[in-house]
């Protein structure tokens, strides 16, 4: 009996040292999945400055590895006060991708403005201020995929999310064994 005792601690020990040594675990999530959720968000009509009715439709995602950052490129219709009709263009944003670990999600944060194309010659800098205002908006926080709740666990052992990585067409995300 004290023998069957001594393997059975023996293999559990055995069994908790080989969970530790798991190597790091790689999720990769297709640029086409992203794209379909943010597909389901737009088109976007809003107010923005007390001014201007925008209306965004038709995003465009795509990655740029070299920061980490996504880009959505949007056609973008503004209203300015008093015109008859709107001004018209695609407009450029990116954030930079994160892991929230509380929300189990790949999110969007720091915001920014990359490009106003041909509304840029309008409006004397407002319609800049605007897309500061709309970058902030649409994509601060922004949870652009969510993982499933055993996602951070594998054979029992708990991993933690600790990286992005950007190729050209997904998302790599890394975890590795919690402490």
């Amino acid at each position: 009996m004290q023998l069957i005792k001594r393997s059975l601690m023996l293999l559990t020990l055995l069994l908790t040292g080989c969970a530790s040594l798991l190597p790091m675990q790689e999720v990769e999530v297709p640029l086409s999945r992203l794209q379909r959720e943010v597909d389901k968000r737009f088109p976007v009509s809003n107010r923005y400055l007390e001014l201007f009715d925008v209306t965004l439709s038709r995003p465009v995602l795509s990655l740029e590895s070299e920061n980490d950052r996504l880009i959505a490129a949007l056609d973008a219709a503004v209203l300015p006060p008093l015109a008859a009709k709107p001004l018209e263009g695609r407009i450029q944003l990116s954030g930079r991708l994160q892991i929230d670990t509380r929300r189990r999600a790949i999110v969007l944060v720091e915001p920014r403005l990359d490009s106003l194309g041909k509304l840029a010659n309008v409006g004397k800098g407002q319609l800049g201020k605007l897309g500061v205002v709309l970058a902030e908006d649409l994509l601060n926080n922004t949870v652009l995929y969510t993982f499933a709740p055993d996602a951070f666990t594998v054979m029992g052992q708990r991993f933690t999310p600790t990286r992005i990585t950007t190729r050209r067409n997904s998302l790599v995300v890394s975890f590795e064994p919690a402490n």
